[in-house]
């Protein structure tokens, strides 16, 4: 291979399964004004990377083809006007596509120098998990210490980034996940309470869990029939932010409880927002959360790690929904 090519993964017939990834060779390619290229060392597994193979998920305008969503190692090369990062640093960064390569562009902006005492699979977990859950539950869900938070998908690459980072900052974490083994893995990284969704009724042991009054803040990735029950396990003037939906977009339901609670339903998505709205989270995480993952009071927990050529396993491994933390591929 030669110094201009590199060898990256795309899904050249969206729609199929795991096996339809395909390893290919690109040419490299070269930052323009306020990028960073990157020379990928790892980089995580997210859910819509699935969707995106699945067809279910297209890049943004403009966005390349290949799959991955947040890369870990070198900057080799800056574009015009690029000068956040130095030659030769070792950055995590936020990207709307490209991360499963060699190479991989990144506005200077989105990535961050990595935290100290991180591996470089640890610090490839860190972009799209942690921008996404602060973003949506310490911003737009207005999480506060002392306040009750329930996440669904505890074991899940968001659910461990919430679980870990709500313990942080003071809160009461429950959780639900579908094992007990995977509630024996919550509780072991520190949540209060973990529910066995497929043994108990979330809403019930919700209620049990905060002597009646429900939760604060809910983040949920399901939708669907969740919503309703959701609902139900909010305390009055509680929060729900949607950032998926597993179960379908789709629902009926009586929202008459919206109002008696005062509820406030909302939500968002991370890839389509602009590079400079990307960066304003990343400087409040470098403030905030940075400082953190040094203590080691955070550190993203890796379930797996796959070499490039095996990337069809490392999405056989999400989709069976038995991992417990990030999925990463070792470039």
């Amino acid at each position: 291979m030669s110094d201009a090519t590199m060898r990256a993964i795309v899904a050249p017939a969206p729609g199929g399964g795991p096996e339809a990834l395909t390893l290919i060779t690109r040419p490299r390619p070269k930052p323009g004004a306020g990028e960073i290229l990157i020379r990928v060392e790892a980089a995580g597994v997210n859910r819509p990377d699935i969707l995106q193979r699945m067809g279910q998920y297209a890049p943004p305008p403009g966005a390349t083809d290949i799959l991955g969503l947040e890369v870990a190692g070198e900057v080799v090369a800056r574009g015009e006007d690029a000068e956040l990062h130095p030659l030769g640093a070792h950055v995590v960064a936020l990207v709307a596509g490209g991360g499963y390569a060699e190479y991989c562009l990144a506005h200077e902006t989105n990535a961050l120098p990595i935290p100290a005492g991180l591996s470089i699979e640890q610090a490839a977990a860190i972009p799209e998990t942690y921008f996404t859950v602060w973003t949506n539950v310490f911003e737009r869900g207005g999480l506060k210490a002392a306040e009750t938070f329930l996440v669904h998908g505890g074991t899940s690459g968001i659910g461990v980034t919430a679980l870990l980072l709500a313990k942080a900052f003071g809160a009461k974490v429950l959780v639900t996940v579908g094992s007990d083994d995977k509630a024996k893995a919550c509780l072991d990284l520190g949540a209060d309470v973990a529910i066995n969704y497929r043994t108990q009724d979330f809403v019930a042991a919700t209620k049990a869990a905060t002597d009646g009054r429900g939760v604060d803040l809910i983040l949920d990735m399901v939708g669907g029939d969740y919503t309703p029950r959701n609902y139900a396990a909010a305390a009055v003037d509680g929060r729900i932010v949607q950032i998926a939906f597993l179960h379908g977009p789709k629902v009926e339901m009586d929202l008459r409880p919206l109002m008696m609670k005062r509820l406030t339903h909302t939500g968002s998505t991370l890839r389509p927002r602009s590079v400079a709205e990307k960066a304003v989270i990343a400087r409040a995480l470098q403030n905030k959360v940075w400082p953190l993952l040094a203590a080691g009071l955070c550190k993203p927990l890796i379930d797996s790690v796959f070499p490039l050529a095996d990337v069809g396993k490392a999405h056989e491994r999400m989709e069976s929904s038995q991992h417990v933390g990030k999925i990463v591929l070792k470039i």
